[in-house]
């Protein structure tokens, strides 16, 4: 296989016509030049060049691979191009996995910014509800990052963003509500109809274990895929929802309670390959914005 330093050589000559300035304009010793005509010749099995008294010009064969020569080098500067632009951030693609209920409050502010900065990276969203699902998608290369609550299970690589608070929400004229600003016990949710989770999301089966913890049961009334929902469900009257702050929006119209104990679950962006220059740029935007709450939200937390 001819090598493109060989073949980068032969279309120097040509060029040139003539091997001293050839090797003068590729910094290389007219002995070096001539190794590598002479490897490329081999490989291919006749002479490309021909010396005159003056200079040097192609032979018939050289004639021949001479545009072959030349689109080869005009590749592999574009791979060398396309590679420069990707790592800077002026082209490329970038698919992201991200947990439904962080999709607004958390990715869609960085996603603005960083389409600002970077109109010619495409973008690709993938939404789900369960971490492991999260963590899968990237193992199995069809997300470069994404970002959610911690796997159970991850071979690749996890940088924590922060903690994301759960906390209780119901109508603001429900019984639950009258408690105020005071935290809501396992004990008293166990009195309580629930908004809960399909078992696709991983939420559920998460909060099922930590009542259970608590020596609670979670008395489900209803059960919805995507923690928006039951956040709105609760505000109209449904029961009681636990729900991350990064899924109620600034305005919410029910009432929240903190949770005692305090309940929260780590963050974090998942990569398979954390050295590639784009997603380490993009993980690293992410993880500055961090985990952002409201200020009403905030208020209402006391």
């Amino acid at each position: 296989m001819p090598t493109l330093r060989g073949l980068e050589c032969f279309v120097a000559v040509l060029d040139h016509g003539s091997v001293t300035e050839a090797a003068a304009r590729l910094h290389m010793s007219q002995p070096a030049l001539s190794h590598q005509l002479a490897a490329l010749e081999r490989e291919i099995g006749a002479p490309v060049v021909e010396r005159l008294p003056r200079g040097v010009r192609a032979t018939p064969t050289g004639q021949a691979v001479a545009a072959d020569a030349r689109a080869a080098l005009a590749a592999a500067e574009s791979v060398v191009a396309t590679g420069r632009a990707i790592t800077s951030g002026t082209a490329g693609r970038l698919r992201i996995g991200c947990a439904a209920s962080m999709t607004g409050s958390l990715l869609a502010p960085v996603l603005r910014t960083w389409r600002r900065r970077h109109p010619a990276v495409q973008l690709e969203l993938d939404e789900l509800t369960s971490a492991d699902a999260l963590a899968d998608l990237v193992a199995a290369g069809r997300a470069d990052l994404a970002i959610g609550p911690r796997p159970s299970t991850f071979d690749g690589h996890l940088d924590l963003i922060g903690e994301e608070q759960i906390v209780a929400v119901m109508a603001a004229d429900s019984p639950a509500a009258a408690g105020g600003s005071r935290p809501m016990t396992f004990a008293q949710l166990a009195e309580q109809p629930v908004v809960h989770y399909h078992p696709e999301n991983g939420l559920g089966g998460w909060l099922d274990g930590i009542a259970a913890g608590q020596g609670v049961t979670l008395n489900a009334v209803t059960r919805t895929r995507q923690t928006a929902t039951a956040a709105q469900l609760a505000a109209a009257g449904l029961g009681v929802a636990l729900v991350p702050t990064t899924a109620l929006p600034a305005t919410y119209s029910g009432a929240i309670r903190r949770l005692d104990p305090p309940l929260s679950r780590d963050i974090v962006t998942m990569t398979a390959a954390p050295s590639d220059p784009l997603v380490s740029r993009f993980g690293a935007e992410v993880r500055r914005r961090g985990i952002p709450v409201p200020r009403p939200i905030a208020a209402q937390l006391g």
